[in-house]
């Protein structure tokens, strides 16, 4: 009885508030919600018309009187409004039916975040119901989530791809030795799929087919066996609707720029490492997370510019919600690696 009780109150929430997806997860019950990070409205009403699935569903494709926006952009608050929007929403989904108790809420942020940042984020969950707002490394949360000892005083290196930033960092004693965070990810390696089609077919298309492209043939380094796939979008001369087929070879020419920044931002931050804690990476390596791991070939390209073992996670796109939720579970025990985000 005093366990459902304690249940009912008990509503904290994780979030991992991603550029190209949102998780939530709930104290006690793991992971309730992974969403897109995309939000349509009504440009008349201002009203909500739909987050999260149903909004990506949209992007393209809206009429001029309803927008799809992403507000996220770079990993931070690219529109306040809209964000607060999209967390309200995430939360209830999260919460079902438990609204009458404010909860406390951890979020990942980007370690390379500024403090103008920090207090949107804070104040965007402030106004979409949380009751106390803690802040939380990405790198910090990744490394929690796929089991690093991040509080002894031995170096983890940790490279999280995510759909706005990659974050390189070497964890010890509970903090950041040293960090790296570009704005290079996901969403850069689509943008640099869409201008390089844009060159040299002179056909558009939007952002949801070249992730598309990206997952279907994508690959950082020559695969054993090399693919293609007809993609459909319009002619920039003619104007009209056109079919063509690509491969995998071009599109990891496309690539290689976004890709490459991704590589020299990971020598930057072993470069950077202290020669004690440099030991210890050679005998664990490094460990990959986030979306933009799933890349084919990545981890191959990224051993052969190092020379160190890279590890690739079981499951990449869940370890920063799933780190952020263990710290939701015992706060108290992981109170040195928090940001505490109350108003100064």
């Amino acid at each position: 009885m005093i366990k459902k009780l304690g249940a009912m109150f008990n509503n904290d929430v994780a979030i991992d508030l991603g550029t190209a997806n949102t998780v939530v997860h709930v104290k006690g019950q793991g992971i309730v919600l992974n969403e897109p990070s995309v939000v349509a409205v009504d440009n008349q009403t201002r009203k909500v018309v739909a987050v999260g699935n149903d909004a990506k569903s949209m992007l393209g494709k809206t009429p001029d009187h309803i927008t799809a926006v992403r507000p996220m952009k770079d990993g931070v608050i690219a529109d306040f409004q809209v964000t607060e929007i999209m967390l309200r929403e995430f939360i209830r989904k999260a919460q079902r039916k438990r609204h009458f108790v404010k909860p406390r809420i951890v979020i990942c942020v980007p370690s390379g975040i500024t403090e103008v940042e920090k207090r949107a984020v804070r104040d965007s969950a402030e106004h979409a119901g949380a009751r106390e707002v803690f802040l939380v490394a990405e790198p910090i949360a990744a490394a929690i989530g796929v089991g690093l000892p991040v509080n002894r005083p031995s170096g983890n290196m940790i490279i999280d791809i995510g759909g706005g930033t990659t974050e390189i960092a070497v964890i010890a004693l509970d903090g950041i030795v040293c960090d790296t965070s570009i704005r290079v990810g996901g969403d850069e390696m689509d943008e640099a799929i869409v201008t390089h089609i844009k060159k040299t077919y002179n056909l558009l298309v939007g952002d949801v087919t070249a992730e598309n492209i990206k997952k279907t043939i994508g690959s950082a380094a020559p695969l054993p066996e090399e693919l293609e796939m007809e993609i459909k979008g319009r002619d920039l001369v003619a104007g009209i609707p056109k079919v063509l087929r690509i491969s995998s070879v071009e599109i990891r020419e496309a690539l290689r720029e976004p890709i490459m920044a991704i590589v020299d931002a990971l020598k930057l931050s072993l470069e950077r490492c202290p020669p004690e804690l440099s030991a210890d990476i050679v005998d664990r390596g490094i460990v990959m997370t986030g979306g933009g791991s799933l890349l084919r070939e990545l981890e191959t390209l990224l051993k052969e510019e190092t020379n160190l073992p890279i590890n690739t996670v079981d499951d990449p796109l869940s370890c920063v919600v799933l780190g952020t939720g263990k710290i939701l579970d015992d706060i108290d025990y992981y109170e040195k690696v928090l940001i505490a985000a109350g108003r100064d």
